[in-house]
């Protein structure tokens, strides 16, 4: 069933050509009362199909926070600061990775109401961040407001929240108000090489993540670790040192050398794994721990790079469409995984994962752009 949400998380690219079209603010000020409501509703039903529907609705709504979320912030902060500042927000969202886990663990004693109360729990979250945009609304996006060719309405709005010696960029105030588009223009001459690098990475990385972190249980079994708690501490706890150690080099190297080694030596240590099964169960604890830590650090790429590879014009479509073709990756992991694991144990599963983090890592050499304003302005 968790590999629902991720169905709703693939409607990314409809709410990504949403809020092109009608603004940010918006669906940032209901989503998340929504979202809790759904949550909630967990409570009143055990039947699987309104369960699948109801993980869905909950997907789309976690979608909006993905896409939308991650344009308004870099569309208020200065350039050079936009993609720092989305970096420290993976800190936040392993700390609720790692908290939601735990509070999994501790629920019990329901009977066969258990796992609904576990589902419910997404609420509180939920409706704490609700509140929250509603007492201190979110503003508009001036970006997004200037790029309909309402410079006058963007101007009030920067005006109100950071005071007359701040304004829209000269580049906004004289850009051509935005047509409907399709979202096909993604798929065009100019955007295709963004569109197909931003979401390959994504979907490559989170076929990894995704697929070894919920497998990770079977995984050492068959490495004969069979203790249940060091799954959860192995994991949880490189991914967070991960992310940390993602945040502190993220902007003292280049995006494009970030992604590159990064699926570079993960691909390798994934395939130590793979092709030397003979190595001490110690070993093999340690050669993965590394390899959690290093692909964790990728993650504060996720939110960063894809916002920066497109313009004010498509941003939030073009953030949808990678996050949808992400969650592809994640599902084929989620899918591929157990399946490869039963019928040719760990080893075979590894090795699948070594070879798409080798093809990601092929992805992002040949095509990868770089990003970065400090590192952009440096190779002029």
């Amino acid at each position: 069933m968790e590999l629902v949400p991720l169905i709703g998380l693939a409607g990314s690219i409809v709410v990504g050509r949403l809020s092109d079209k009608i603004g940010r603010r918006k669906l940032l000020m209901i989503n998340m009362y929504i979202l809790a409501g759904l949550t909630l509703l967990h409570l009143l039903t055990a039947n699987f199909f309104l369960t699948f529907l109801l993980r869905i609705g909950i997907g789309l709504m976690i979608a909006i926070d993905y896409t939308v979320g991650n344009a308004l912030l870099t569309e208020w902060l200065p350039k050079s600061e936009g993609s720092k500042r989305q970096s420290h927000l993976l800190i936040y969202w392993t700390i609720g990775f790692i908290a939601s886990y735990i509070t999994g663990s501790l629920i019990d004693g329901f009977g066969a109401y258990t796992w609904q109360i576990i589902l419910a729990t997404g609420a509180i979250p939920a409706l704490i961040t609700a509140l929250f945009r509603s007492f201190f609304p979110l503003p508009a996006s001036p970006s997004w407001l200037a790029s309909r060719g309402k410079v006058k309405t963007a101007n009030k709005v920067i005006d109100k929240h950071l005071g007359r010696n701040w304004g829209i960029s000269p580049k906004l105030k004289h850009i051509k108000p935005v047509k409907s588009m399709s979202w096909t223009i993604l798929f065009s001459k100019k955007y295709i090489r963004q569109t197909l690098v931003g979401g390959l990475f994504y979907a490559c990385q989170a076929f990894a993540f995704f697929g070894i972190s919920i497998f990770l249980p079977i995984l050492l079994q068959s490495m004969n670790i069979n203790n249940q708690a060091v799954s959860g501490i192995l994991y949880n706890g490189g991914m967070f040192i991960g992310v940390l150690l993602g945040i502190i080099i993220f902007n003292r190297i280049s995006r494009r050398s970030f992604l590159i080694n990064n699926f570079l030596f993960s691909e390798i240590l994934i395939g130590i794994l793979a092709l030397m099964p003979q190595i001490s169960s110690i070993l093999k604890l340690l050669v993965f721990s590394v390899f959690s830590i290093v692909l964790s650090s990728g993650l504060v790429l996720d939110y960063s790079y894809p916002t920066e590879l497109f313009d004010i014009k498509v941003r939030a479509t073009g953030v949808g469409t990678c996050i949808t073709i992400s969650r592809i990756g994640a599902a084929a992991g989620t899918f591929l995984l157990p399946i490869l694991t039963d019928v040719g144990g760990a080893g075979l599963a590894m090795l699948v994962c070594a070879g798409v983090l080798l093809f990601a890592f092929l992805i992002c050499l040949i095509w990868a752009p770089e990003t970065s304003p400090k590192f952009i302005k440096n190779t002029k």
